[in-house]
């Protein structure tokens, strides 16, 4: 009887887990190029048909036995890639990509490291320098991996290569970059990626717009839905536990004295 606390307890961390989950996707519905994430979970006979054929531990090996974890196990997360929706701003500088692919950008820390990161926000702004910067001061990256800089005074076009042109001369190409396998890639703060070991990149055939940006591929309606239905889980399992303790003190309190 008890272990149905702990099956219900194990259904309301995982209905906890997807609501976190769920917030934070709605929180950044209005984030320039922002990828839904979303959470997975796994049910005990999945995981016990698993562990039935796992043979990392070795036929001869001793395996502890009376012990198991009935409920819900938190999966793994996951981001969408898909493409959002594409709005026009007419700004020269804002820029969005077609397909599959990422702008590549020079990340300061707080320690003062740089590293390249991955974003599909092309909300970018031109510095009175010359320097094309995200709208948190990280250099945006050419083709040959170098910080972009051109000159302020001159006005620029951006065609669907990605070549800023100035004066009828290409002085910048902005790099555009895409990789085999997306799980190997993990996210870095709200809106920038970073690949991982095993990660290998590939050309992007995506076009490059010039005076539009990406908006986030969050519905808004599907996340308020998800969250309803999230919540009545999590209450579902809240009942269970109240039920199974109402139950619990009858056989402890009354049961006990007959």
């Amino acid at each position: 009887m008890v272990k149905g606390l702990y099956i219900a307890y194990t259904g309301m961390v995982n209905e906890q887990h997807r609501m976190d989950v769920l917030t934070n996707n709605l929180a950044n519905a209005d984030t320039t190029g922002f990828k839904k994430e979303g959470a997975s979970s796994q049910s005990f006979d999945s995981i016990l048909t698993y562990k039935i054929k796992d043979v990392t531990e070795g036929g001869r090996t001793t395996k502890r036995l009376g012990m198991n974890h009935p409920g819900v196990k938190i999966g793994e997360g996951y981001t969408d890639f898909s493409q959002g929706p594409l709005k026009n701003t007419e700004n020269t500088f804002d820029l969005a990509l077609s397909d599959a692919g990422f702008f590549a950008v020079e990340f300061t820390s707080k320690a003062g490291e740089t590293s390249v990161k991955y974003t599909r926000d092309g909300d970018f702004t031109l510095t009175e320098d010359g320097h094309l910067v995200t709208r948190d001061g990280d250099a945006v990256l050419d083709e040959n991996g170098s910080p972009i800089v051109i000159d302020p005074l001159q006005k620029a076009e951006i065609n669907t290569s990605g070549e800023i042109v100035q004066d009828g001369r290409v002085v910048a190409t902005i790099q555009v970059t895409d990789f085999e396998d997306y799980n190997y890639l993990e996210r870095y703060g709200e809106n920038y990626f970073q690949p991982i070991e095993g990660a290998e990149e590939k050309e992007s055939t995506a076009e490059v717009y010039s005076g539009y940006l990406e908006s986030s591929n969050i519905s808004v309606v599907t996340e308020m839905v998800n969250m309803i239905t999230v919540s009545r889980a999590y209450e579902s399992n809240q009942k269970v536990i109240t039920t199974y303790d109402s139950t619990l003190d009858i056989a402890a309190n009354q049961l006990g004295k007959i």
